[in-house]
């Protein structure tokens, strides 16, 4: 099958709005070895990253520091959010070599910290849980002593499924709530915000991991029903949080409703915080997996 592609060639809104994105969205151009060095992994090694398939804004500069965020099962996903920007098609059967591409990856750029993602695969039975789980032995196997995390998606709720991922014991499982209550039908159509927060629970209170979720901002939700979802991931055992402002890939996406300031971004950590989060990442330019490795050591300290 044909994949769907998007119209904008940016991970910002439209050409019209881009223009008008806040000062603090400028970003260096790429530069330096470890910037070239993962390039070079990713156009040798035949690998996919979320920083391409969904346009991250900090890719280049994550790139810069060396880092970046893998991304098995493929490069099609089987739903079709009206946020993101992966590709939605038919995906080819699952390459059981990529778990081995990933951590040969990781151990030739020296990461300590690996992050693996990959796009919903409803045509799967498992959703890809089989393939997360070997990603995670293989890539430490491969490079002992690294941490591994796994951003993945509600996997339908399968708890089967889930359970194979638990199993293989990620140091993070990572699964985003993406948005609040009332906007989940319209930027999530196949997905369930309650769904979302029993995969959570799941992975905190019966799988004893170290649960992490991720919200965008900007959709037109309000500053009360953040709060809820804040207080909802809490309950469900969530203990690291991402919050990060939408950007629209294209004019065909959800559109961009507000641009939250730098001061609204401190204000929501630290009522995250006081909330009983452990560790609270909210900014412009944050995304799911952004910084993870320092997220990760803050953790460990």
């Amino acid at each position: 099958m044909t994949p769907v592609r998007r119209p904008g060639g940016s991970c910002g809104a439209s050409a019209a709005s881009a223009r008008r994105l806040p000062a603090w969205f400028r970003q260096e151009l790429p530069h330096g070895p470890l910037y070239q060095a993962v390039i070079g992994e990713i156009e040798s090694g035949g690998l996919h990253t979320v920083c391409q398939e969904a346009r991250c804004p900090n890719r280049t500069a994550c790139w810069s520091a060396g880092t970046l965020t893998f991304q098995i099962l493929g490069a099609l996903c089987t739903r079709r959010c009206g946020f993101c920007a992966e590709e939605t098609g038919r995906p080819n059967p699952v390459d059981w070599s990529e778990p081995e591409k990933v951590a040969a990856a990781a151990a030739r750029l020296g990461l300590k910290h690996v992050v693996v993602t990959g796009p919903a695969r409803d045509d799967l039975a498992d959703g890809g849980a089989a393939l997360f789980a070997a990603a995670v032995t293989v890539v430490r196997a491969r490079n002992p002593g690294v941490s591994v995390e796994v951003l993945t998606s509600d996997m339908k709720g399968d708890r089967a499924a889930l359970e194979t991922v638990f199993a293989s014991r990620p140091d993070i499982f990572n699964h985003n709530l993406e948005t609040v209550r009332r906007l989940t039908p319209e930027a999530r159509p196949s997905a369930r915000y309650d769904r979302s927060l029993e995969v959570l629970r799941m992975a905190a209170q019966e799988g004893r991991l170290a649960a992490k979720s991720g919200l965008m901002v900007g959709l037109g939700e309000s500053r009360e029903e953040l709060l809820v979802a804040f207080e909802d991931l809490r309950r469900a055992g969530c203990s690291l949080l991402t919050v990060g402002q939408y950007l629209a890939p294209s004019s065909r996406h959800l559109p961009i409703r507000r641009f939250y300031t730098i001061k609204d971004f401190s204000e929501l950590k630290e009522a995250a915080l006081g909330m009983g989060f452990s560790e609270v990442f909210s900014g412009p330019l944050v995304r799911s997996s952004y910084d993870a490795g320092a997220m990760m050591e803050k953790i460990k300290r």
